[in-house]
Formats: C-alpha cells, sequence, structure tokens
C-alpha cells in the first residue's frame, strides 16, 4: 500500500540520484561543461585566489652566472556569496489517497511531479546562466488596457511564472504576481489579477531580486566582480560590438585574440536565435554544409572548426559569447539535497492546504578564473 512513508522514501532513496544528475547535466549543454566543485567554499562565501600573468623567474643565462631572480606571481582575491537556489515538489493529499492501492499510479505522480521540476529548472537555471544576478526579467509599464501591460522585452518570461514588480525607485510594489499569457509578438503580458503597475518599473523572480547566480550578463559586465574592480585588463573579458553580417573570419580573429593575449583555448560558443540562423546562411551562401556534434548530455549542436556552436534562447539578440568553459566553476556547499525537518521527515503539509511538498535546495554560484579569456560578439545581423 502506497503512503506518505511510502513516498518519502521513494523521494529520497530512487528519486534524489536521478534528478541531481538530472538537474546537474541533462538541463543545459553550458552548465553540463561547467565543474561542480565543493573547492574554495568558506561558511557562507566562495573565496578563490586567481593569479594573472606569469612569476617572471625563468630565463637564460652563463654556464657560471647568475640564476634568473624569482619572482612572485600576482594574486587577486575573488568572493562572492553562496546563492540559495530551490525547487518544489508538491503532491496532494488526494493524489496519495486515489493512488494508494498501485505502485504504478504512485510511480507516475512522482514521475509526472518531478518532470514538471525538471522543465522549470530548465527555464529558471537556463535563464540564470546567462543574466546579471539581478534576477531582472525585464521592464513593465502602466496596463494600456484592462489587464494588459507592455513589457520591454519577452525572452525571459513563461507563462505560469510567478514574479515581483519593482518601482523606479527600487521599491516593491507588487509581490507574487502569475503570469497568465505572453503576446510575443506585441510584447505584452497579463497576469491572473490586475495589479497596479506604474510606467518605469521591473519584474524579478519572486522573491530574486539581486540574489541569483553571477552568470555571464554579470561577467561582462560592468563594475567590480567577485569583489575586484576592472582596472587590470585580466578583469575584462573581450568584446566586439556592432559586428554587422557574420563571416567566419569575425568568429576567427575573436578566438585568436583570445588565444594570443590570454593564452585562453575557446571551447564552446553561445549564440542567439538570429545569429543562429545568420551562421547558417552564411554557410549556405558558399554552399558549405554545417557540421552536427554530440555534446555531453544527450545534446546537439552545430559546430565551427571543432567547437559547439550551441543556440540558447536566454542569449540576447544579435549575440555571440566565445567561451573557454575550464576557467568557469560552480562552486556549492553541496550537491542538491531536500530541506528536512527536525526529526528527518522532507514532506511538510502545505500550511492550510491538503497538499505536502518537498524542497530540493542548493547553495552555489558560479565563478569564472579568467574573465580575460572569455569573449562576446554583439550586434550581429542577417544577411
Amino acid at each position: 500500500m502506497v503512503t506518505l512513508q511510502n513516498a518519502e522514501n521513494a523521494l529520497k532513496s530512487v528519486y534524489l540520484g536521478a534528478v541531481t544528475e538530472l538537474l546537474n547535466t541533462k538541463i543545459n549543454p553550458l552548465l553540463s561543461r561547467i565543474e561542480q566543485t565543493t573547492a574554495g567554499v568558506w561558511g557562507k562565501e566562495i573565496r578563490k585566489a586567481v593569479s594573472w600573468g606569469i612569476n617572471g623567474g625563468i630565463g637564460a643565462g652563463d654556464e657560471t652566472g647568475d640564476l634568473p631572480a624569482a619572482q612572485s606571481t600576482d594574486y587577486y582575491q575573488f568572493v562572492t556569496t553562496l546563492k540559495n537556489l530551490y525547487g518544489q515538489i508538491e503532491i496532494s493529499d488526494k493524489a496519495i489517497r486515489a493512488s494508494a492501492d498501485g505502485r504504478g499510479a504512485f510511480t507516475d505522480l512522482l514521475n509526472q511531479e518531478l518532470t514538471n521540476l525538471l522543465e522549470a529548472s530548465r527555464f529558471n537555471l537556463g535563464r540564470m546562466l546567462y543574466g546579471d544576478g539581478t534576477g531582472k526579467l525585464s521592464g513593465i509599464g502602466a496596463s494600456t488596457s484592462t489587464g494588459i501591460y507592455p513589457v520591454t522585452d519577452v525572452q525571459n518570461l513563461i507563462e505560469g511564472l510567478v514574479v515581483d514588480v519593482y518601482g523606479v525607485t527600487g521599491t516593491l510594489i507588487s509581490a507574487s504576481l502569475r503570469i497568465k499569457s505572453i503576446d510575443r509578438d506585441n510584447k505584452t503580458v497579463s497576469f491572473y489579477t490586475t495589479p497596479s503597475i506604474t510606467d518605469g518599473s521591473s519584474m524579478y523572480v519572486q522573491g530574486s531580486k539581486d540574489k541569483e547566480i553571477t552568470g555571464l550578463g554579470a561577467i561582462f559586465g560592468t563594475g567590480t566582480l567577485y569583489g575586484v574592480p576592472r582596472t587590470n585588463k585580466f578583469m575584462n573579458p573581450v568584446t566586439k560590438s556592432n559586428a554587422g553580417l557574420l563571416d567566419e573570419t569575425v568568429m576567427q580573429e575573436m578566438i585568436d585574440k583570445l588565444d594570443t593575449e590570454a593564452n585562453s583555448t575557446v571551447d564552446f560558443i553561445a549564440v542567439s536565435a538570429d545569429v543562429k540562423l545568420a551562421y547558417q546562411e552564411y554557410m549556405l551562401q558558399y554552399k558549405r554544409n554545417v557540421d552536427i556534434m554530440e555534446l555531453a548530455g544527450g545534446f546537439r549542436s552545430m559546430s565551427y572548426n571543432g567547437i559547439p556552436v550551441v543556440y540558447d534562447r536566454f542569449v540576447g539578440a544579435g549575440t555571440m559569447y566565445l567561451l573557454n568553459t575550464s576557467a568557469f566553476k560552480l562552486h556549492q556547499l553541496c550537491d542538491w539535497k531536500y530541506l528536512e525537518t527536525e526529526n528527518g521527515k522532507i514532506l511538510r503539509q502545505t500550511q492550510g492546504k491538503p497538499t505536502y511538498s518537498a524542497t530540493l535546495v542548493k547553495y552555489c554560484d558560479l565563478m569564472c578564473d579568467r574573465p580575460n579569456g572569455q569573449a562576446c560578439i554583439t550586434g550581429i545581423t542577417r544577411s
């Protein structure tokens, strides 16, 4: 007979390992290439000493002459806080009782809940990888008609997402709004309620403002990075704006620049939808086949000189990232775990509701120890 205890045991012993593997390797091709480690975690912070340049203690000389003078390597101390990532599974009491006499039905129930969790994680973790850590999804304005709100961007929005809205001054003006529908052509959204929103406001994932992982948007951004100012060129990725029509020369120039100036080898290229089409059109123009390659995690992508060229919906329009993924680490306190009560229970009744929920948690942040070894091309256009 299926009971609440059976559900606990299944979630702990059967499903946790499989879900952890899927979350770490199957939801995003970039994430699947990034090493995950507990190194550098000190309490609630990640601290990492990162060297730049060489130590200088090398040279040639006479047979009996002086040896080269030793020189210390220059270091930066990178510091960031562990970010708290959560995932919720919810099962109703009615569903448990309805499947009480059939393990197959109960297994289907758990599988469906975990599938829903993975789909939500695919969206949110993918978005955070390319985000700037603030959690900002889009700008939003006052309602132009009953329940219809204009937004500046729909790229990071999806139906069912729960968001908070902050005003121009950064004050929370409306919390826990669930997106009902999105008109992607006209860039408008509607919610299940009709909140009062002023022009110039911004949307963030519920409770996530300034609490997300340090994604590519922050690494390629401005201001301090990991507590270090960008006054040294080592802290600044290579960028090229207003690139215009895409061709292999533009890509190769950036790859070579990273190699010669930062001793960095590009092994992953991420592109937006329009850049993916621009690359395909360029290859078609010269009657050349687009090579396809298999990636870890079961992903497939185009390739350029053996480097995967991966489309990701969260890459900004007209943008291409050229990355050395070996320089990235996802530092974590531990891998995905369930939040447990004092007596070890992971399924808890939702207050005032006939449902039970389990929460997966991971404390981590993304760190790039060679910012100058990454590149970004923007302003790419199609012919």
